[in-house]
């Protein structure tokens, strides 16, 4: 595992779980540090670096959502969210603060080890490039400069991992791309999250274009994936 000398903050309120995670992922050759909550963590990052952050939602003080935000909003430091609820609805939550990935409590040590790996071999690797300037097909269009999407040129809110969806399958309309290859374009190869989360964010997406008169934005290819619609305009 070629992930030496990296250093992960591993931060929860509970000490049991966090001996038991500084005891797997220094069997796998990573540094550790911890902390009982947000505040000790956002400290903690300020003093020392780190590579990853895994993250207990449920802490006092300050939640792991909340310590999310503000880390997000310093940079793109890694961050797995821990949770004792498997909630879908958290999920998603934890993955449009930022969250590299999501894992259940109780969990197995191993998988979390497994999926700090990944994380960390994407996260030395280069994304692969998504298309800039302005793309436009039917009543859809992107500023991919500014981030924006726009229907009949009104704008369509969405957060970045949904504009940068819509900006993959724009690029390439007669495309099909497999939920994996999204991932690919959007995170880059060897990015942690689930098929579930790629379709719990083309939902946000339908349900958004739906609302003003784009339900045909996004179509589904049984057993392939996704392929972006014809944007001509229909009801949801």
């Amino acid at each position: 595992m070629a992930i030496m000398q990296r250093t992960v903050l591993v931060v929860d309120d509970d000490p049991h779980i966090r001996d038991l995670l500084v005891f797997a992922l220094g069997k796998a050759g990573l540094a550790t540090r911890e902390a009982a909550d947000g505040e000790a963590a956002l400290a903690d990052l300020e003093a020392h670096p780190s590579d990853l952050v895994i993250l207990d939602i449920n802490m006092p003080r300050m939640d792991g959502l909340e310590t999310c935000r503000r880390i997000r909003s310093q940079g793109d430091l890694p961050v797995l969210f821990l949770s004792s609820r498997d909630d879908e609805i958290d999920r998603v939550l934890g993955i449009e603060l930022g969250a590299d990935d999501y894992v259940v409590k109780p969990f197995s040590p191993r998988e979390v080890v497994a999926r700090v790996a990944a994380i960390l071999r994407r996260s030395a690797r280069t994304p692969a490039p998504l298309p800039s300037g302005a793309v436009t097909h039917g009543r859809l269009a992107l500023d991919a400069e500014g981030w924006r999407a726009s229907w009949d040129g009104a704008e369509v809110p969405l957060t970045v991992t949904e504009f940068s969806i819509v900006r993959v399958l724009a690029a390439q309309p007669r495309m099909v791309f497999t939920r994996d290859a999204i991932i690919d374009r959007v995170h880059g190869p060897g990015f942690a999250m689930t098929d579930r989360t790629i379709d719990s964010h083309v939902r946000n997406l339908r349900g958004k274009f739906a609302a003003v008169g784009g339900g045909d934005v996004i179509e589904t290819r049984a057993g392939l994936g996704y392929q972006l619609g014809p944007c001509q305009g229909m009801a949801g």
